[in-house]
């Protein structure tokens, strides 16, 4: 079964949730446990989940750019029952701002090695994970001011008294 099969597959079993490739947000979670539990599919293992952000800063690029500033959550699957198949799965989200962080639900109920990934997205891309049953940071301390992957980040000149730059 290729990508496009089940792509065709998931639009026939679950219509408007993938549309050109990419997973609607608040149907996440369905696609995911439809991935999993369909014989068809069996993606029982979640390689990854990274977050992309899709900002040009530079207002001269911007306009060959090509593409509306947005961030990109990204989930990597593997099937044991079917070896060899890989897919991959993208949700498009807005930005945001610091304050109003885009999110997306959760999906440690559907593979629980999302826990770490989520929370790594989390802390280095900005992207919040609703329902996660423990969304702190993992790598960067709790006290830390933003997320360093994000295009617009700017790195502060010390961390407690310790020279960043």
């Amino acid at each position: 079964m290729t990508s496009t099969d089940i792509l065709t597959l998931l639009q026939a079993e679950l219509p408007g949730a993938v549309a050109a490739g990419v997973v609607a947000p608040d149907r996440l979670v369905e696609v995911c446990r439809f991935l999993r539990d369909d014989p068809r599919c069996r993606f029982d293992l979640l390689n990854d989940v990274c977050g992309v952000d899709y900002l040009e800063p530079d207002p001269k690029k911007l306009a060959k750019a090509g593409f509306e500033p947005h961030v990109e959550v990204v989930y990597q699957l593997s099937s044991f029952a079917h070896p060899g198949r890989r897919l991959t799965l993208k949700v498009v989200l807005p930005r945001g701002t610091q304050e109003a962080l885009p999110e997306v639900p959760t999906v440690t109920g559907v593979w629980p090695a999302a826990d770490w990934h989520e929370r790594e997205c989390y802390d280095l891309v900005g992207v919040r994970f609703a329902g996660h049953p423990d969304p702190r940071r993992i790598l960067l301390n709790d006290d830390w001011v933003g997320h360093p992957l994000r295009k617009d980040y700017e790195f502060p000149l010390e961390y407690h008294g310790i020279r960043c730059r």
